[in-house]
């Protein structure tokens, strides 16, 4: 089967109106203060979504048409840069191509890259080309994604919250909880403070049973993480996430050997299994969180899977449970013994209402069963599928 086209496409979804009132505005769209790397200079603001770079709740969707008709969808992120790339760089070279052929179809995109490079917004492109192929394959052949990589290795995932509003989270059913960072390394004494409070307040809440998690997002030096982690050593963090900058791997090795008592991960923003390697093979980390719509799609995370496999390493994804594609890979990966659920919707309204993707389902009391239907089972029709307006570039 042939490829007719390949697009950057507009999905009209439309708009969900919940039926259940929420307790309060979720903590995400209350000001809470949260930290990046840009927050070095005081002039950004802490607030998530208003500084560049963190702008995705806008996704960009891929679809890949073949010969017959039939389509698949995909995601990713970041807005004209990738868009352009995807409609003038990739489309073209595969058009025509073998659609069933997704290993040869991901190598030439890698090869066709390498005089501009392949990872950065490169590797975001091919990530929704190839979850848009994966997608066409299992409507093709009829049969959900999963079954297509290996089949399913458990009956659900078991789920961890991305929330600091902790109280909803546990109140959906969720064992497991990951919290926000409000502090930067320029901070110093006050920041460490901060962070303290922080967690201690977390720990409190969600009891000392339950995995709890921290998330820097790369807004960490070396030297400060380390006092971090000495901070925080009494709440029993089930990881530190991403303390520093992906390029930072000399850091990540130090601060491996010296935190001995929490363990580190990362990963999210590394791009392509050249970068995990490099991860993996010098042991800088205990667990690997490739994005699946950055580091390369489905494909790629893939092989990151199995070289961190083979080094007794997890790969757990970054937002895998919140999208189709995460929750096929966590049903059919061994080990990856827990998927990522990102809540930034308000307190109180369940999440069957709020779906972001239909098709997809919605976390229960902790767990996900993903969609059986062919591909990833997203159940969007043609009639709400138009063209990518490439005059329209937002900020991303």
């Amino acid at each position: 089967m042939k490829i007719k086209e390949i697009r950057v496409v507009n999905v009209d979804l439309p708009k969900q109106i919940p039926k259940s009132k929420p307790w309060r505005k979720s903590a995400i769209k209350s000001g809470t203060q949260r930290a990046f790397p840009i927050n070095f200079y005081s002039e950004f603001s802490s607030n998530f979504g208003s500084i560049p770079g963190t702008n995705l709740e806008d996704i960009l969707w891929v679809q890949v048409i073949a010969e017959d008709g039939t389509y698949g969808l995909g995601a990713c992120n970041f807005g004209g840069p990738v868009a352009w790339l995807i409609d003038y760089f990739y489309a073209p070279l595969l058009k025509n191509k073998d659609a069933f052929a997704i290993e040869y179809l991901n190598d030439l995109m890698w090869r066709a890259s390498q005089f501009f490079g392949s990872t950065g917004i490169s590797s975001i492109a091919m990530s929704g080309i190839d979850l848009a192929l994966w997608d066409l394959k299992g409507k093709l052949l009829d049969v959900p994604v999963y079954s297509l990589i290996g089949g399913p290795c458990r009956n659900k995932i078991k789920l961890y919250a991305t929330s600091d509003d902790l109280d909803w989270s546990k109140e959906l059913g969720f064992k497991a909880f990951k919290v926000s960072n409000p502090t930067h390394y320029t901070m110093d004494q006050e920041g460490l403070n901060l962070a303290e409070e922080h967690i201690a307040k977390s720990r409190d809440i969600v009891g000392e049973n339950a995995e709890l998690m921290y998330n820097p997002v790369m807004s960490f030096n070396s030297e400060y993480t380390l006092r971090v982690a000495e901070k925080l050593r009494p709440y029993k963090l089930r990881w530190i996430e991403e303390p520093l900058i992906p390029t930072d791997i000399d850091g990540l090795i130090f601060l491996k050997n010296a935190i001995t008592w929490i363990p580190l991960a990362s990963g999210e923003h590394h791009h392509g299994r050249q970068a995990f390697y490099q991860l993996i093979k010098n042991r800088s980390v205990d667990i690997v969180q490739p994005d699946i719509q950055w580091a390369g799609g489905l494909s790629e995370v893939i092989k990151i899977y199995h070289i961190a496999e083979s080094a007794g390493i997890s790969t757990i994804p970054h937002m895998g449970a919140g999208t189709p594609w995460g929750q096929h890979f966590a049903l059919s990966m061994p080990e990856s013994l827990m998927a990522e659920y990102w809540m930034g919707s308000d307190p109180g309204i369940p999440l069957d209402e709020i779906c972001p993707i239909p098709g997809m389902p919605t976390p229960k009391d902790g767990y996900i069963i993903p969609s059986d239907a062919p591909g990833f089972g997203i159940d969007i029709p043609e009639k709400l599928i138009h063209n990518w307006d490439h005059s329209k570039i937002k900020n991303i």
